[in-house]
């Protein structure tokens, strides 16, 4: 599967964005998806994901509160909804998928990925 990330852009602290992921087929339905996210120098860092059909979702300690992830099967779509957002949420996001629900969270789970989007959080 072919996933695409959107939405990204500049904005202050305090302020919200919302993130898309578009996979390339009807399938996304299949796949537990998440978000990652990666500054330059640093390993690329788990974000949020959640289970084929939504019902369970994990966050990042980093996240929790502020962060919201969604899916939508039936428009092929996951969304990540960014709320309070800090100028050390500035980074690349990526958005990716695997088969599986793990306990894990780490980037060698994800089976696909995506091109990312940029955030900039502005101070």
């Amino acid at each position: 599967v072919q996933l695409q990330a959107s939405g990204g852009g500049l904005v202050q602290a305090g302020g919200s964005l919302r993130l898309s992921c578009a996979a390339s087929e009807r399938t996304v339905s299949r796949y537990v998806m998440a978000w990652f996210r990666q500054v330059p120098g640093k390993e690329r860092e788990f974000v949020a994901k959640i289970d084929k059909v939504g019902g369970a979702t994990r966050y990042a300690d980093s996240v929790k509160g502020r962060f919201t992830i969604a899916r939508d099967n039936a428009n092929n779509a996951v969304y990540l909804q960014m709320n309070t957002l800090k100028p050390e949420d500035t980074a690349v996001y990526y958005c990716a998928a695997n088969s599986y629900w793990v306990a894990t969270s780490i980037a060698d789970d994800m089976d696909y990925w995506g091109k990312g989007t940029l955030v900039t959080v502005s101070s």
